[in-house]
């Protein structure tokens, strides 16, 4: 009998987290509806589409995403995640393509993607988050569009989701300076409530960006 494989550990929360035993359940810890984001931003992207969805978890964006006629395919870490994804894309009739990758560790492909969504990748200390940074643009072709979404710095007074930690979270100056020579084609720091599966509930503060790399 083979080994069973060792589930690939993200860090976040202030320590190492078992993602496989996080999604293993039932039930879709962060829901099975998209982040407000992607629903609200979605419309910027022509159907037919590549769509890269990193670090995206049990499939809510995605299967939202490929709903409306885009071509995606969703990264994540954890096996149960993708089993998952793929369910509530069979259960939605839509397809899209999962792929388990060790974020650390990615080999990013070049240029290949009209869009590339980050959706709560949070769990990256730094310099793991500016290695997927640069990994996400690289990915983008000339002209396309990056989305992120996250938690803002100040959700740190909230018990809504994300990470206890500063450093892992956000602010629009961050993202700027990361994305330097970019144009912004929306941003914003707000508050909002959430109502996201058990994993987040609540108050919120969140952070939104959009930016279209040069080229083309």
């Amino acid at each position: 009998m083979k080994p069973r494989p060792r589930p690939i550990l993200r860090r976040g929360n202030g320590g190492i987290i078992m993602w496989d035993e996080r999604f293993s359940g039932d039930e879709y810890f962060y829901g099975t509806e998209p982040a407000g984001f992607v629903a609200a931003q979605a419309w910027r992207l022509a159907q037919g589409a590549h769509v890269l969805s990193v670090a995206e978890g049990e499939g809510r964006n995605a299967v939202w995403l490929a709903a409306q006629g885009l071509c995606v395919h969703a990264l994540d870490g954890s096996a149960p995640a993708l089993v998952k994804a793929q369910k509530l894309a069979a259960m939605r009739g839509v397809t899209i393509t999962t792929e388990r990758a060790d974020l650390g560790r990615f080999i990013w492909p070049i240029g290949a993607y009209d869009a590339v969504f980050g959706v709560f990748i949070q769990f990256a200390p730094p310099a793991m988050r500016a290695a997927m940074f640069r990994g996400m643009a690289q990915a983008l072709k000339p002209g396309g569009l990056l989305f992120l979404h996250a938690f803002s710095v100040r959700q740190l007074a909230n018990a809504s989701g994300g990470p206890k930690v500063a450093e892992q979270l956000w602010t629009l100056d961050l993202l700027r300076e990361a994305f330097a020579g970019w144009e912004v084609r929306h941003q914003g720091d707000y508050d909002a409530v959430l109502s996201e599966g058990p994993g987040h509930s609540g108050p919120a503060a969140l952070i939104d960006f959009i930016a279209r790399k040069p080229g083309r």
